[in-house]
């Protein structure tokens, strides 16, 4: 919620409640879902994939120690036009956590198959945590983000990075919600649940269903190239989707409308007096000027008394310097005070040297 002009606040627009996002009601009756643990059965599973593009996505347990490192990726989701396939690596019998050479084969081929597209929210980090894990590269990858603000500029704007979450993109050009909850901080390392497969498999098919609505107004559009929302994370390096040269995500055609407006002040700072110079300050600043002794002596009567009771001061001149010296009151000086009491100790401040 935002104030108004007149102090008023102005009430949230509630959205209308949008059906949850299942994955079985978005995708043709025979297809299939495969939960898998073993290398061998996945291996056999990705050979069957039919040839189009995939929904990835990857899940691994939190770790709830602050500054902790992450831990391994525990599951790769891939959603293709009638087969989910969620395959637990890190539960894949024969293998080790830390064994990246035994990554499914089947899997890194198609993983580096530059002809199929893999296609997600957030991907990039994704595929640069998968090689930092598994070691494994990821070629012809779409950030949903990046294809949504190519293809629709009339509706998003900002700046092009500027990310777009997966549930927002689904209700938009979907018009499901997704679903979430604990199940999205729960281990994956253990055997998963009905519950967390769901959970994954939705994921990924949604990252599959918004990736069709988006690339069908992508063939309508022009000037847009797979350069602007496409890369490829080889050796953990982001390059270009064909993997040949170095990319930075960019749309020369792409308009981010007018820049928002400047934030006010905040009340502290427009209501704040300025502070008044200490006096430290104004005595730095009588003394860079170059005035004499005999203005600062005329400053301190009008401004504290007068210094000297009377006395006629006729201040001696150092021969180093040929400065005027001053000795301080707590050291011992040549001039004797009177030991009666009506001295006036005024008289005695300044030491008065006789060459």
């Amino acid at each position: 919620m935002s104030g108004t002009a007149e102090g008023f606040v102005k009430p949230a627009v509630s959205r209308p409640e949008l059906p949850r996002y299942f994955w079985r009601d978005q995708s043709p009756a025979h297809t299939r879902i495969r939960y898998i643990t073993n290398h061998l059965e996945a291996d056999f599973e990705l050979s069957r994939l039919a040839i189009g593009p995939l929904g990835f996505d990857l899940e691994w347990r939190p770790n709830y120690r602050k500054g902790g490192r992450e831990n391994p990726v525990a599951l790769v989701q891939l959603a293709g036009f009638d087969t989910i396939l969620l395959l637990q690596i890190s539960a894949m019998s024969g293998m080790s956590k830390t064994s990246k050479n035994k990554f499914p084969l089947k899997l890194r081929e198609v993983l580096l198959d530059p002809l199929r597209v893999k296609t997600g929210v957030s991907i990039q980090r994704d595929c640069k945590k998968l090689y930092e894990d598994w070691g494994v590269s990821t070629h012809n990858c779409v950030e949903l983000a990046l294809l949504a603000r190519s293809v629709d500029n009339a509706r998003w704007k900002g700046k092009y990075t500027s990310p777009l979450g997966l549930s927002r993109l689904l209700e938009t050009y979907v018009g499901f919600s997704l679903a979430k909850g604990k199940v999205q901080r729960s281990n994956w390392e253990l055997r998963l649940s009905l519950v967390q497969q769901e959970y994954a498999a939705n994921d990924a098919h949604a990252g599959y269903a918004i990736y069709t609505r988006l690339i069908a107004l992508a063939r309508d559009m022009p000037n847009t190239d797979p350069y602007y929302y496409s890369f490829s994370v080889v050796n953990g390096l982001v390059l270009d989707h064909l993997g040949s040269s170095q990319w930075i995500p960019h749309n020369p055609y792409y308009d981010p409308g007018p820049p928002p407006p400047p934030k006010e002040p905040k009340e502290k700072e427009k209501n704040k007096t300025p502070r008044a110079p200490t006096s430290s300050v104004v005595s730095q600043a009588t003394t860079s000027s170059g005035s004499s002794l005999q203005d600062r002596i005329g400053m301190r009567n009008d401004s504290q008394g007068p210094l000297l009771s009377g006395v006629p001061v006729t201040p001696a001149v150092n021969s180093r310097a040929e400065a005027f010296h001053r000795t301080p009151r707590n050291r011992p000086t040549s001039t004797q005070r009177p030991k009666n009491r009506g001295y006036d100790p005024a008289q005695y401040s300044v030491t008065m040297r006789i060459q």
